[in-house]
């Protein structure tokens, strides 16, 4: 029936009636077969199509009728204006939902984990740690570019310049990638944003035999005071491997058998499994833990936090400097280590190829066919050599003795215990 909505003319409906309004065109009123009574404003639809939205106003006794009258005639106003209310509305509630956090919630599912990536740990991490608490509940619609900015400068201030770019490379993944999915959004990021250029990122950084000394006497420090952290170990473990961070910081007592440690594609940059020969040294940096090696849950999770540990390393090491009365040491990172343990290996006689077949690096033309369990006897040996290497730098020894910042033992007693355990596999 047609009447001014009203509290009495509300009392007299009788489930499932209703009641438009004479005075606001599409204000109505319903009581619902549960008794309840709704209030709504509905209307056609600009541009001559035949929609009818339907804009809920709320229900009698969250809603008084006065109240739902002042609704109506506001979305009536705006449709008197040539607007489509409920159309703008569903764009207003999806800026609201749509934040950085949600938005990247889908990206990671859709194009990280479906497609695969080798990175997607570093992906999710970087976002956790440095991104989520500063504009994750941002609208990404709303996203200014001055908030990018600021967020990038924060970065750089407190984890390092090249930390800010890989963080900037990731966010523009995930606004390209939403873009193309969305007909409005436009990513805030443009160029000029990046904080290093690519000299800067080109590094051909090596530890000296005076830094590996610093570096060896601050982990022991860092044992000292932090009883069963992983950290001393993982550091130590990226320098005898020559392995990449994202390989060592996930390695699992799965991935270990009488073989030796098989990390798997999804960690190599290669994209194919990579066999770590389990010589003394490796036996004893990952010891008896269980689940994941490196891990400050008890092997429950894998460890995380490298920009706080990267500090504290960096903290130690400027103290054991400072009281030798020696130069602060110059900016270094984790993956140095990788290439100061490449030329290690050169300098102990390890023939090229096997030095970049330890480095799981794909080696081109013929000499690149084999499979992972190929050259295991060479990449023990040059393993050895290298841990030997080391040994001569941060404890000056004889040549056949291996030191891991601990007990002395002889290489050739190691080996004949590693080959107790069925590592060595031939050609």
């Amino acid at each position: 029936m047609k009447a001014k909505i009203s509290t009495n003319a509300i009392a007299k409906l009788k489930p499932g009636d209703h009641i438009s309004d004479t005075e606001i065109a599409g204000f109505r009123a319903r009581r619902l077969p549960s008794g309840k009574v709704t209030f709504g404003y509905q209307y056609s639809a600009p541009q001559g199509t035949n929609r009818r939205p339907y804009i809920a106003l709320g229900l009698l006794g969250a809603v008084t009728p006065e109240e739902a009258r002042k609704a109506a005639k506001k979305w009536a106003g705006q449709r008197a204006d040539n607007r489509d209310p409920a159309a703008e509305r569903e764009v207003e509630q999806r800026i609201a939902t749509k934040t950085v956090s949600v938005v990247f919630v889908d990206f990671y599912k859709i194009h990280v984990l479906g497609n695969g990536l080798r990175s997607a740990d570093e992906i999710k991490s970087a976002f956790d740690r440095l991104v989520r608490g500063r504009i994750g509940d941002r609208s990404i619609y709303d996203l200014k570019r001055s908030e990018i900015i600021e967020l990038l400068d924060n970065i750089a201030e407190h984890n390092g310049a090249p930390t800010a770019d890989h963080v900037l490379a990731y966010l523009r993944k995930l606004f390209n990638w939403f873009s193309s999915r969305d007909d409005d959004f436009r990513s805030p990021i443009v160029r000029g944003m990046a904080r290093t250029t690519l000299k800067d990122r080109k590094r051909d950084r090596v530890l000296s035999d005076d830094e590996l000394r610093d570096l060896f006497k601050a982990l022991d420090r860092i044992t000292a005071n932090e009883p069963g952290s992983a950290w001393p170990g993982f550091v130590r473990t990226l320098l005898y491997s020559s392995l990449r961070v994202a390989a060592v910081a996930r390695a699992h007592r799965d991935e270990i058998n009488s073989e030796g440690w098989l990390i798997p594609g999804e960690r190599t940059k290669h994209g194919e499994p990579h066999l770590v020969p389990m010589t003394p040294t490796m036996q004893k940096l990952f010891g008896n833990r269980q689940g994941f090696l490196f891990s400050s849950t008890g092997g429950d999770k894998p460890i995380s936090g490298f920009s706080k540990m990267k500090k504290l390393i960096d903290a130690e090491i400027a103290a054991i400097r400072k009281a030798d009365g020696r130069k602060a040491m110059p900016p270094w990172v984790l993956h140095d280590l990788r290439r100061t343990a490449r030329t290690l290996m050169s300098r102990a006689g390890v023939l090229s190829d096997f030095a970049e077949r330890v480095l799981a690096h794909i080696i081109s033309g013929v000499r690149a066919t084999y499979d992972y369990h190929q050259y295991a006897d060479d990449k023990y040996e040059a393993m050895e050599k290298l841990a030997a290497q080391i040994g001569r730098i941060i404890n000056p020894a004889p040549d056949n003795v291996v030191q891991l910042g601990g007990k002395k033992r002889s290489s050739g007693s190691a080996r004949g215990a590693a080959r107790s355990i069925g590592r060595r596999v031939s050609r």
